[in-house]
């Protein structure tokens, strides 16, 4: 059995899960969640928690049994605490804000660049070089704040460009640091 997947999710106060067939739906302070699981995979609701079982141990099936209850578990998350990434933006000029419900960013190119909030995020910038992105679908915050770290990568040499907070960027030593002669 997959120990992920036999764990039981706990629900917490304040969170409703509704089952219907494969489709899960959470509904909780951040949000409303909901998703179609596979049809293979069975998700029970009862007692407080919920599981999800499979029907044999094929390996297809044993592959969904974890992820399945894990896609659950980040929805359950989601609705009652929310995700957020966190982004830092060094160099020299380069700095964000928000204009309405846009981000404005100027990173080095010759225009500015916007990138308009979607549906189910929110973006904060309490600092000219801090971006909070944060919502309560994990794959959609995570998307969006690798949309915006795509925007200008970090650069190996000086560490310009947008990075995660917790990211560590590997530097490289330039032209001049090589010792020459």
């Amino acid at each position: 059995m997959s120990r992920i997947g036999r764990e039981p999710i706990v629900i917490p106060a304040g969170v409703d899960v509704t089952v219907d067939g494969s489709t899960v739906t959470v509904k909780g302070p951040k949000g409303e969640l909901s998703r179609t699981v596979h049809p293979n995979m069975t998700v029970e609701k009862k007692d407080g928690q919920i599981t999800v079982t499979r029907p044999n141990d094929n390996k297809e099936n044993r592959s969904l049994h974890g992820l399945t209850r894990t896609l659950i578990a980040n929805m359950v998350t989601g609705v009652e605490k929310g995700f957020s990434k966190e982004l830092e933006i060094n160099g020299i000029g380069y700095r964000a804000e928000k204009k309405g419900k846009d981000l404005v960013m100027t990173i080095g190119y010759s225009h500015q660049v916007i990138m308009p909030e979607i549906d189910g995020i929110t973006i904060d910038v309490p600092a000219p070089n801090k971006i909070i992105i944060s919502g309560p679908d994990k794959q959609k915050v995570g998307q969006f704040a690798a949309e915006v770290r795509e925007k200008r990568p970090p650069e190996p040499y000086k560490g310009k460009g947008i990075k995660y907070a917790s990211e560590h960027i590997r530097r490289k030593e330039g032209k001049a640091g090589k010792g020459g002669k």
